[in-house]
């Protein structure tokens, strides 16, 4: 039996929130903070501070999502 196999199994004997709790450390452990990422957060809640947020409609945003996701007609 393989580590991951064994890692696996365990994992689903946790209860919920010891999982959410294995995936959040995981997940900073994979994609950690840098000062880079921060200061791209900040400048943009900075942004929506200053100009506000604009709302689009599902019509508007369908085509943006199909282009993004390489599927657009």
């Amino acid at each position: 039996m393989s580590t991951v196999t064994e890692i696996e199994a365990a994992l689903e004997k946790l209860t919920p929130a010891q999982q959410r709790e294995i995936a959040d450390w995981l997940e900073s452990r994979l994609m950690p903070e840098t000062p880079a990422m921060l200061a791209a957060l900040d400048e943009g809640i900075h942004s929506l501070e200053e100009g506000g947020a604009r709302e689009f409609t599902r019509t508007e945003l369908e085509p943006k999502v199909r282009q993004w996701a390489g599927t657009a007609r």
